[in-house]
């Protein structure tokens, strides 16, 4: 859990602390999000929990089941195949205008990215990878300027990292390092055409890294998923 004052814990550094821990599959989908359990982890009032999951079921990570609380989202097999078509129409013309606009500086900041995978990956904090690997995405995005289509691709994003906890069935399900290395070369050459086709199949690839049959059980409890 980050590191926040309890005393400044607000509904949104909240939404931000367990967003971030459904995308590092510490809160797999399915998780029951118990108000009161919350409320203890953190040391707010119900009503701060309340707002901070009313938040993340506008993202549409979060479930709110009338009078049976809130649970992780759970995309379907159908989500998950609209979510990554999604992604294929988007993000390769977006990875063709980011190696066209791409600087010295963005370029900086990707590889920089791409390291702090590496970290996390030999680190064994598998999560942590997931996360920066989707973090990795909305970057590109950022960087081809495209505020509205980043929007899109960020809670794009979100959806993916919960259906990867669902039905990913092996490593790869993380993007590969070679995929990120290749794209990363494309844009230092500002080789627009090869970027978008390389991203192309980098998402190819991680649709067929999915097994949409398997599911994870959810954590025992809140307070040890947290961190708290």
């Amino acid at each position: 859990m980050t590191s926040i004052d309890p005393r400044i814990w607000t509904s949104e550094t909240v939404a931000a602390d367990l967003e971030r821990a459904i995308h590092e599959h510490r809160l797999p989908p399915g998780t029951k999000l118990g108000e009161d359990e919350l409320g203890e982890a953190y040391g707010i009032s119900r009503t701060l929990v309340r707002a901070a999951l009313q938040a993340l079921s506008h993202r549409r990570l979060v479930e709110l089941k009338r009078n049976r609380g809130a649970y992780v989202a759970q995309p379907t097999v159908q989500e998950a195949r609209e979510v990554f078509e999604a992604r294929s129409l988007l993000e390769p013309r977006t990875a063709r205008s980011a190696a066209e606009r791409i600087t010295e500086e963005s370029l900086a900041t990707l590889r920089n990215h791409i390291a702090d995978e590496h970290d996390a990956l030999h680190a064994g904090e598998t999560g942590r990878a997931l996360f920066l690997s989707g973090q990795f995405h909305i970057q590109i995005a950022r960087i081809a300027d495209q505020k509205t289509i980043e929007d899109f691709i960020s809670e794009l994003i979100s959806r993916s990292s919960l259906i990867i906890a669902l039905y990913w069935r092996r490593r790869a399900a993380m993007c590969e390092s070679q995929a990120h290395h290749a794209l990363i070369d494309a844009f230092a050459r500002r080789d627009g055409p090869l970027a978008e086709d390389l991203m192309k199949s980098h998402l190819l690839d991680l649709v067929a890294s999915l097994d949409l049959r398997h599911v994870v059980a959810p954590p025992q409890s809140l307070r040890e998923a947290l961190g708290r």
